[in-house]
């Protein structure tokens, strides 16, 4: 992984796109910055009502400190990154979870700025190891579960909030007991989220988080000025508070939080994990997924490894400062790439702008209601959920994808974010299983005597296969063999098993096989083994998708080990083509293995009826001529004057596929004839002939065979049927496989 960063440095800001980005970084810190501030106050008013002015800063310090680490070393042009609601809801939840422990609110403080470290630390321990590529294909209804749940979560946490009600209420107690309600802060949270709401549809010059807060701070002004408490800033529940952004204040009260770490317990270091996990795939998702989309914008690729790696150093740093984590944020992304946003310089000046934003308008920020932000993060939230899954409920098809959907909210929500984590895991690999196991992985099956090799043999020969090939069947397998569908392949070929003399599995088009699915082919040899019957396995591929070499992964689990009772072929045709021969009864070695005494034309089935007066006659007029194995007999387009007879060795036949690629089509064997085809309608070639193996063969020329013509008439005419109707009965048999095949 490169952790270049592209256009940082002094050429960082400069170029033609700096307008651009001027704007798209400013647009994107009118957007960041109010959500930032609310996400900061929702985490620490979990603590206790008056720690609202210090989640303000951490607000503050996360977009800072993400939006320019982030930007710098990301793999994302234009992402613009800070904190967000997962965060929002993962440590709201842990530090309500401590503050019902009893735990020193220094300690909560001191807890949830390590947990944001170690979530980050694990970003880049998923960037390094390549986990980046991976979280993008997490099923849509487990990310969809994710957001919805995350999205209540946001809800239910502010309704208190919104309502004004005591800090240590729940939203359930809050929301069925008006009494508690302070009417002031529902007005002030009412206003905000009526016009964030109807913002966008009167404007998009002005990001409707702006014009929320804006409306939310008027109302509150309006309602102080009948209410003398509400123009004091000290004790003000209704507020953020004063808050103090000099860096020398902030720094030394982070370094104060850092001091207490000697106080904090082994066990309680250890729960950090889990919570630092989950915390760290939500915010993982939620950066890849806005890359994503992203991407479709703009028409470009990010590199997700690179971009998790910047991700985790930017919430380590953001963290280690007392900063809220974060992620890529996709209203703020979209908000600047509408500006002008052009390259990541646009996420340093969010950064920069930010920071600047926050030390000007500090005065401004301790006067903004905790309602209005509340009713912010209300809307977030509803945006959050995701209405698409309802949709599913209408076809039988996708009942159990929104069944996903609403178990991972279900469990998000009455017991937790990091359960959800591990039941949207677990949905995953069932939504894999599911779609496995909707489709076969026997992708067609058929028997030797309805498809043979591209051996060409007798006539008498394909009459005993005809008979015979029965006894052996071809099963093409597709797709995954694992756990999921091992069974279901056994359960196909249970009879085939107990009846067939030769199984071919051909693997050409399966993508994986695990240990489960090895062990089941390593049964099946077993079980054919029993009765004398034999396992052949095809296309073996030393390159499968996942990076498995299938052969040495076979080989590993034992399914190799006795080569009498499994065999493996480079090819099926090598296969079909063995077994034929044993079908036949044919010798198994392969010929380029035995010395072959050539054929003479009396022992040829196409001249085994004629006299041995006009065998020698018609021998004198072929040329006998030798070819090494390899060696090209003919190729395509050349005149077809002559025809050939094999004495010994073998020929294939390629047939041109364009771009300089050829194709395996047809082989030739003793006592057979090629060339015949174009001989007879006096055509150029249409494919190459190479010999396979030293190869002898007779040719009879054109001219030598008008002679022959005028002469022997009868026996021009014999040969000439003769070749006519095995050609006939070629392409009768190729037609039959042919349509065959159509039927699959």
């Amino acid at each position: 992984m490169s952790l270049s960063a592209k256009g940082v440095g002094f050429k960082l800001f400069g170029g033609k796109q700096a307008p651009g980005d001027l704007w798209g970084g400013l647009a994107a810190m009118l957007v960041a910055l109010p959500a930032s501030i609310a996400f900061g106050v929702t985490v620490y008013s979990a603590i206790g009502p008056f720690h609202a002015a210090y989640g303000a800063l951490a607000g503050i310090v996360g977009a800072t400190a993400i939006g320019l680490v982030a930007s710098i070393f990301g793999g994302t042009d234009r992402l613009i990154s800070a904190p967000c609601a997962p965060a929002a809801a993962v440590l709201s939840a842990f530090a309500i979870e401590l503050v019902s422990q009893g735990v020193p609110s220094a300690i909560i403080v001191l807890l949830m700025i390590m947990l944001g470290c170690i979530a980050g630390l694990i970003q880049i321990l998923l960037g390094f190891v390549g986990v980046g590529r991976l979280i993008k294909y997490i099923p849509y209804p487990v990310v969809s579960g994710y957001l919805s749940g995350v999205g209540l979560i946001i809800i239910g946490s502010q309704i208190p909030r919104f309502a004004g009600a005591p800090a240590d209420a729940s939203w359930w107690n809050t929301l069925f007991d008006p009494l508690s309600w302070d009417w002031r802060a529902v007005a002030i949270g009412s206003a905000t989220i009526a016009v964030a709401l109807l913002a966008p549809k009167i404007t998009q010059k002005v990001p409707s988080t702006i014009l929320g807060v804006l409306a939310g701070v008027l109302t509150y002004f309006v309602l102080a000025i009948d209410a003398p408490e509400l123009r004091v800033i000290t004790d003000n529940a209704l507020i953020v508070g004063p808050v103090d952004i000099s860096p020398q204040a902030y720094f030394s009260s982070v370094a104060a939080r850092w001091k207490e770490i000697g106080e904090l317990r082994l066990g309680q270091i250890a729960a950090l994990f889990g919570s630092a996990l989950t915390l760290a795939v939500l915010l993982s998702i939620d950066t890849l997924k806005t890359c994503v989309v992203l991407d479709q914008l703009t028409r470009t690729r990010h590199d997700p490894n690179r971009e998790l790696f910047a991700q985790g150093l930017a919430n380590v740093t953001a963290s280690a400062v007392g900063g809220i984590p974060g992620a890529g944020t996709m209203g703020a992304t979209i908000v600047s790439l509408t500006s002008g946003a052009q390259t990541r310089a646009t996420g340093v000046l969010e950064g920069i702008f930010t920071l600047i934003a926050s030390l000007i308008l500090g005065s401004f920020i301790a006067w903004i209601p905790v309602s209005a932000l509340a009713g912010l993060l209300i809307v977030i939230g509803i945006r959050m959920i995701d209405r698409e899954p309802l949709r599913f409920i209408e076809s039988r098809a996708t009942v159990f994808d929104f069944a996903v959907v609403a178990a991972v909210v279900i469990v998000a929500l009455t017991i937790g974010l990091i359960a959800a984590s591990a039941v949207g895991v677990a949905m995953a690999i069932i939504l894999f299983v599911r779609e496995q196991l909707g489709g076969s992985v026997v992708r067609h099956k058929v028997y030797v005597n309805q498809v043979s090799s591209t051996w060409h043999r007798p006539e008498a020969e394909m009459r005993v296969l005809a008979q015979k090939g029965d006894q052996a069947v071809i099963v093409e397998l597709q797709g995954s063999l694992f756990f999921g569908t091992t069974q279901q392949l056994y359960a196909d070929l249970e009879h085939e098993l107990r009846s067939r003399q030769y199984v071919i599995l051909d693997l050409k088009r399966v993508q994986s096989v695990d240990v489960t699915a090895a062990h089941m082919l390593n049964q099946m040899r077993d079980a054919l083994a029993e009765r004398g019957a034999l396992l052949l396995l095809s296309n073996l591929r030393e390159n499968l998708p996942n990076g498995r070499n299938l052969r040495e992964f076979l080989t590993q689990t034992g399914l190799m080990d006795n080569e009498e009772t499994v065999r493996t072929f480079p090819n099926l045709d090598r296969a079909i083509a063995w077994v034929e021969d044993r079908l036949l009864g044919e010798s198994i070695t392969a010929p380029s293995e035995v010395e072959e005494v050539p054929m003479q034309l009396a022992e040829m089935e196409l001249f085994s009826k004629r006299k041995d007066e006009t065998l020698k006659e018609l021998e004198t007029r072929m040329e006998t001529r030798q070819y090494k194995a390899g060696e090209t007999i003919y190729v395509r387009g050349q005149p077809g004057d002559e025809i050939f007879w094999i004495r010994r060795g073998a020929v294939f036949i390629f047939a041109p596929m364009g771009a300089g690629r050829t194709r395996h089509v047809a082989a030739f064997g003793r006592g057979d004839f090629f060339g015949g085809l174009a001989f007879l309608d006096g055509q150029p070639r249409g494919n190459d002939a190479i010999a396979n193996s030293d190869t002898e063969v007779y040719v009879l020329s054109r001219e030598q065979f008008n002679q022959i013509a005028e002469s022997h008439k009868k026996l021009a005419n014999t040969l000439i049927l003769a070749m006519a109707r095995t050609l006939a009965l070629r392409l009768r048999h190729a037609d039959s496989e042919l349509a065959m095949l159509q039927e699959y």
